[in-house]
């Protein structure tokens, strides 16, 4: 009988190169033009709704949430980089890396609602104009990508005492969280300039 050679399961590993193999598949496929295209009619009905007509309507409303969001991202992003920064040892460093942690991560949950509330008012008031938009399924994908990063890898990585995992890997962290919010705050401002 031959030694059967030991392999010690790694689901996040296999779910994360699952999904990138799915992403992968979703943007070379036929699939991704079609969903797109399925998507207009959707878009078209949301520029219908109360919140579309209410933005299109009223400037000052808009402009409202539109300053909201801002100052909801604004929250977002110093959380990002208040947590990274501690990270990668350049912030806080007499703080227990648990505890500044654990207060970022609940600032990062009522940042991220208020991001999405504003950003689906706003999304109403303009719907087709960033459906066609390139930039804005950027930012949209690099959203989702900080969001499922961070509540994916990020947080189950750090929840247990940030004192078990090794250094480089809390620095890892924190570059990579750090690159994809970078990206989401590049592609939104991307949106303010095409628009």
């Amino acid at each position: 009988m031959a030694p059967s050679l030991p392999v010690p399961p790694y689901p996040r590993t296999v779910a994360v190169c699952a999904a990138i193999a799915t992403g992968l598949w979703f943007a070379l496929s036929d699939l991704r033009v079609d969903l797109w295209v399925g998507l207009l009619p959707f878009f078209e009905w949301l520029e219908t709704t109360p919140l579309g007509v209410i933005g299109k309507t009223w400037g000052a409303a808009f402009a409202v949430v539109q300053a909201v969001h801002l100052l909801a991202m604004a929250a977002l992003g110093g959380t990002v980089l208040v947590a990274d920064g501690q990270l990668l040892g350049l912030v806080f460093r007499d703080r227990p890396l648990p505890d500044l942690q654990r207060q970022c991560d609940r600032l990062f949950d009522r940042a991220l609602v208020l991001v999405v509330l504003t950003g689906v008012f706003m999304v109403c008031a303009v719907a087709v104009k960033v459906y066609y938009l390139e930039v804005f399924w950027y930012k949209m994908l690099a959203l989702a990508s900080g969001v499922l990063f961070v509540y994916l890898v990020r947080r189950p990585l750090l929840r247990c005492d940030g004192g078990s995992v090794a250094p480089a890997t809390r620095r890892l962290v924190g570059v990579a969280s750090l690159m994809i919010w970078f990206s989401v705050a590049a592609t939104g401002r991307w949106i303010g300039f095409s628009g």
